[in-house]
C-alpha cells in the first residue's frame, strides 16, 4: 500500500469514527488544513472561470469593452437601474456570446467530473466517457440521423436526440454486460473498448457510402462544436447538472474507500456493485446529455482529473467537484483560442482540446508514475 492509499484508509477510517474530538489530534489537524486548501483551491477556479468568461465575451470580431458586457447582463435583470446597451451589443452578447460561453462552461463541468468519478470508479487512469464508448455512440446516432434526416424530413432535434438515445444505448449495454458476468472494471473497460471500435466502423462504412454533403454533416459533428448554443439547449443540459450533479458529489466518500479495494470498501460499509453501477449510470446520463448538442470533445474528461489530482491529492470530495470547474476553465479557454485564432474562421472545439489535450496528457504521463487510486 503506497503512501495515497494509506492517507485514504486513514482518514476513512477516522471519518467512519464517532465522538473523536480534533484537540490534539494532529492527524486530524493535518486533514483540516488540508482541506482549507483544496477549499481555496475551488474558489481559485471560481473566480478564473468568471476572469476568463469575461475575457471570452469581450474578445471578437465586434469590439466590446468589459463595461458593455456587465452594463448589457445586468440591464436585464435590472432595466431601471442600468441604462440600456445598443441594440447590436446586446444581441451579440445576449444571443451568440453568452450562450456559448455557457455551454462551454456546462460542457467541460460535465465531461470532467464525469471523467473524475470513471476513473476511481473503474481504477484505471484511462477511464473516460469516450474510452467506454459514450461518445462513439453518441456519434454513431447523430451520423444516421444526419444520413437519413432528408428523407425522412426531419429536423435538427432528430440528430440530438438520436445522438442522446445511442449513448445511453451504449451506456447501458456496457453496464448490462458488466452485470451479467460481474460488474468488474475489467469488464467494463473491454466492453467499451470492444463497442467503441464497432460504432467507429459503422460510422466510417456510413460515410463511405453516404453523400456528399451529409459526410461534411457528419465530420462536424464528430469534431464537436459550441456554435448550435441556445438558451433552450442549455436549459436541457444544466436540468441534468443540476440534478446529477449533487448525487455524484454526494458519493464521493464511496469512491474513496473504493479507490482502496473493493474487499477495503466493503469492510467499511459500501456497497460496491451497486455504487459502481449507481455512478456509472449517472455519470453517463450526464455525458449523454452533453455531447447530443455538442458533439464529441476529447481529452477534458480525461486530462482534467489528472491534473486536479496531481494539485490537491486524491480525496474525491474535492477532486470531484474541483475537476469539474477545472474542465470548464479548460473548455472556455480552448475556446477562446478557437474563436480568435485565425478569426473570422472558428476551429472546431474538440480539434482544439485535442491539440491541448495530447502534449499535456503525454507530459502527465511522463511526470506521474504511480496513480493515486491503485
Amino acid at each position: 500500500m503506497d503512501c495515497s492509499q494509506g492517507y485514504l484508509l486513514k482518514y476513512a477510517r477516522i471519518n467512519r469514527a464517532t465522538g473523536l474530538s480534533r484537540n490534539g489530534n494532529a492527524e486530524l489537524d493535518a486533514y483540516v488544513r488540508h482541506a482549507r486548501r483544496n477549499t481555496l483551491w475551488i474558489v481559485a477556479l471560481l473566480i478564473s472561470i468568471v476572469i476568463l468568461g469575461t475575457i471570452a465575451i469581450v474578445l471578437g470580431p465586434l469590439d466590446l469593452s468589459i463595461a458593455d458586457v456587465y452594463a448589457t447582463i445586468l440591464h436585464r435583470f435590472f432595466p431601471g437601474l442600468f441604462s440600456p446597451p445598443s441594440e447590436l451589443a446586446e444581441r451579440t452578447i445576449w444571443y451568440i456570446r453568452l450562450p456559448r460561453l455557457i455551454m462551454g462552461i456546462a460542457a467541460g463541468f460535465s465531461l470532467a467530473v464525469s471523467g473524475a468519478v470513471m476513473q476511481p470508479v473503474l481504477r484505471n487512469p484511462l477511464a473516460s466517457p469516450f474510452t467506454l464508448g459514450i461518445s462513439a455512440g453518441a456519434g454513431f446516432g447523430a451520423a444516421i440521423a444526419i444520413v437519413f434526416q432528408k428523407s425522412l424530413g426531419a429536423g435538427t432535434f432528430f440528430v440530438v436526440a438520436n445522438a442522446f438515445v445511442f449513448a445511453l444505448f451504449t451506456a447501458f449495454v456496457i453496464l448490462g454486460l458488466a452485470r451479467y458476468k460481474g460488474a468488474t472494471p475489467e469488464t467494463m473497460i473491454l466492453t467499451g473498448v470492444a463497442i467503441s471500435y464497432l460504432f467507429h466502423a459503422c460510422t466510417t462504412l456510413m460515410e463511405y457510402f453516404a453523400d456528399a454533403w451529409a459526410v461534411r454533416e457528419v465530420v462536424f459533428w464528430l469534431v464537436g462544436s459550441l456554435a448550435k448554443a441556445t438558451w433552450g439547449n442549455l436549459g436541457y443540459i444544466l436540468l441534468v447538472l443540476v440534478g446529477c450533479t449533487p448525487i455524484l458529489i454526494y458519493k464521493a466518500w464511496d469512491l474513496n474507500v473504493m479507490s482502496i479495494g473493493d474487499e477495503a470498501a466493503k469492510s467499511l460499509g459500501t456497497r460496491v456493485q451497486r455504487t459502481r453501477m449507481l455512478l456509472m449510470v449517472v455519470a453517463s446520463l450526464v455525458t449523454a446529455t452533453t455531447i447530443c448538442f455538442t458533439g464529441t470533445i476529447g481529452f477534458i474528461g480525461l486530462v482534467a482529473p489528472h491534473i486536479t489530482r496531481m494539485i490537491i491529492g486524491g480525496d474525491n470530495r474535492f477532486v470531484v467537484p474541483a475537476s469539474g470547474l477545472l474542465g470548464a476553465l479548460l473548455l472556455a479557454g480552448a475556446d477562446i483560442l478557437a474563436v480568435n485564432i485565425i478569426s473570422p474562421t472558428v476551429i472546431p472545439i474538440g480539434v482544439m482540446t485535442s491539440f491541448m489535450g495530447v502534449p499535456l496528457f503525454i507530459y502527465l504521463i511522463m511526470r506521474r508514475k504511480r496513480e493515486t487510486w491503485r
